[in-house]
């Protein structure tokens, strides 16, 4: 697929020049669980990544490259991981660098099914640390098809605690926060990234910030990247469908709420997880530009973030 050759290009492009002992991020995948253009959707905005390939776009993810250790992790299992898994293997190569831990969010479909590809019928891997909260961790060990990665040793699940940071190494950890989300099956969580030099979190996923008792403007002012649910751009996206009921927090409404930040507090601002419908996903578009005009951000494929 042309967009995975343009991503791959796009990753070893920005790996030229870096310092041998450099950390960073790599942004893998852009759109919601179900990627772009979605699974029977025949519409013009979908049928123009049907028709070209290179307007493509994966399920969120990202991952974190650590020169000096030679270790790579990645920030959700989406079901986009075969490509994204080669992407990362262009930025920082397996022979070279290994995946020492795989972090999920939570149980919806974009965030951990790509686990598949550890199985006997695909990769066939060997103890891949997979970092889970309670319930994520319980649901992947009790349940088929996951708990047999775990049986077959494909897998080694890690509890995470909220609150409490993993220690990967001394210049790098990751801590978990929970989020109020849709949680059927498990809790949701991001995750706060601490580098040598800089910071970053990663909350692909969240109901309305009004439901959530931290308040986002002081996440974005601790940290140097804040990579956050774009889903939809605003209200009146889905059609005849009543999006009072959708939970998500618009990237109309997000803007509106942190417009009062400085100009360089609003550049941290990174938006990212766009379904099939958000216009942030169409190169060139108005809502692109409103996005750059007012200060912010939105994610692309091999956007690195020096940490």
């Amino acid at each position: 697929m042309k967009i995975h050759l343009a991503a791959a290009a796009a990753l070893l492009s920005c790996g030229l020049g870096v310092a041998d002992d450099a950390t960073s991020i790599v942004v893998l995948g852009v759109a919601q669980d179900a990627g772009y253009p979605q699974t029977d959707c025949y519409q013009p905005h979908c049928m123009r990544a049907w028709h070209d390939p290179s307007l493509r776009r994966m399920a969120s993810s990202i991952a974190v490259i650590d020169e000096r250790s030679k270790s790579k992790f990645l920030f959700d299992a989406t079901p986009d991981m075969r490509e994204q898994l080669y992407d990362l293997h262009v930025a920082a190569p397996d022979g070279e660098y290994s995946l020492d831990g795989v972090f999920l969010t939570h149980g919806h479909m974009g965030h951990y099914t790509g686990l598949m590809h550890f199985g006997r019928e695909a990769v066939g891997a060997s103890a891949v640390p997979v970092y889970a909260m309670p319930r994520m961790h319980h649901y992947l060990s009790s349940n088929g098809p996951w708990d047999q990665l775990v049986r077959l040793e494909n897998i080694e699940l890690r509890k995470l605690a909220d609150g409490q940071p993993v220690e990967l190494n001394s210049r790098l950890s990751v801590t978990p926060f929970l989020v109020p989300h849709r949680d059927e099956y498990t809790e949701t969580v991001g995750y706060r990234i601490d580098g040598p030099d800089k910071s970053a979190v990663f909350i692909p996923d969240i109901d309305k910030w009004a439901l959530w008792e931290t308040d986002i403007r002081d996440i974005v002012r601790d940290v140097d990247y804040a990579l956050v649910d774009a889903t939809f751009f605003k209200d009146g996206e889905l059609g005849g469908r009543d999006m009072s009921k959708i939970k998500h927090p618009f990237v109309a409404e997000s803007m509106d709420l942190l417009q009062d930040l400085s100009k360089e507090e609003r550049a941290r601002v990174i938006f990212i997880h766009m379904n099939h419908t958000n216009p942030l996903l169409f190169d060139g578009s108005p809502e692109q530009a409103a996005v750059e005009k007012r200060g912010f951000r939105y994610a692309s494929e091999g956007l690195r973030l020096e940490l």
